[in-house]
């Protein structure tokens, strides 16, 4: 069985406090998009371990620590799961802010709760996912939501995007950990509530729409601050860091390309 995970972009994003888990409490607004991964899920006969097989933009790491293969590994500890073989083509690149390796595995255990028959509910699954990551949850509902807490607990808002061009940039040389990202960050209590900010138009956004990241990121890659000042004067109506970063996106009335201003940067772009 085959399924795309999605990456998401995050609309505001404030870091409220930190938690006594280090962690910390945030806000923001996430919302999918279709940039998307390729996930696939074999029966193979009994292993002893989950098999593998990557392609696409390469990863970092131990491919036997990937995030698919650890979702297998969190539902086996409860379900006598058949063994599979999964094959995952990576096209949403890593340390972007775009949670591609937690779109993963969330797909990963809605689909291997389809293939396996266990007949989880979503709220289970929600509970299972938030185990593996702090956005890991969102993908279980993969719907425009606000987020709160360590971004595991969400609100249903009315929202759309419907009819703007999404314009997305990644500079392929800048890669940042939410680690890097969180190090510098300072909470502090939002100017602006987002649920205020969201329901105005998207021309005011400028203006009180924040990512908290983005005081300290600019000024260890300063490039991404051009990039989102080049997306303003190519006549984005919004344009901001997702995540931690590192990827820039803009928000257009009408479609553009924009791939000649940017070629030294990873670029999607769609109708929304």
């Amino acid at each position: 069985m085959i399924c795309f995970p999605n990456a998401k972009i995050n609309l505001g994003l404030h870091v409220l406090e930190k938690r006594s888990d280090n962690y910390h409490n945030i806000e923001t607004l996430f919302y999918p998009i279709g940039l998307k991964d390729i996930l696939e899920c074999v029966p193979v006969d009994k292993t002893e371990h989950p098999l593998i097989q990557l392609s696409g933009i390469p990863l970092e790491g131990n491919p036997g620590e990937n995030l698919v293969i650890k979702a297998y590994k969190l539902l086996q500890k409860d379900y006598p799961l058949k063994a599979v073989q999964i094959y995952l083509h990576k096209s949403i690149p890593s340390g972007a802010g775009l949670g591609g390796g937690s779109s993963d595995a969330a797909f990963m255990l809605k689909l291997l709760n389809d293939i396996q028959h266990l007949g989880l509910s979503t709220s289970q699954l929600e509970h299972y996912a938030a185990q593996l990551g702090a956005d890991c949850a969102f993908f279980i509902h993969n719907r425009p939501l606000l987020a709160f807490e360590k971004g595991d607990r969400f609100q249903v808002v009315d929202f759309s995007l419907k009819g703007l061009f999404l314009v997305l940039l990644i500079p392929k040389n800048i890669r940042i950990s939410t680690r890097e990202a969180y190090a510098g960050i300072k909470p502090v209590k939002p100017g602006c509530k987002l649920t205020d900010c969201i329901s105005k138009p998207p021309e005011y956004w400028k203006d009180c729409l924040v990512n908290d990241f983005e005081k300290t990121v600019f000024v260890l890659n300063p490039e991404l601050l051009h990039i989102k000042q080049a997306l303003y004067e190519a006549g984005a109506l919004y344009a901001s860091m997702s995540g931690s970063g590192s990827s820039i996106f803009g928000l257009f009335r009408a479609e553009c390309d924009l791939q000649d201003v940017f070629p030294d940067c990873y670029y999607w772009s769609e109708k929304l």
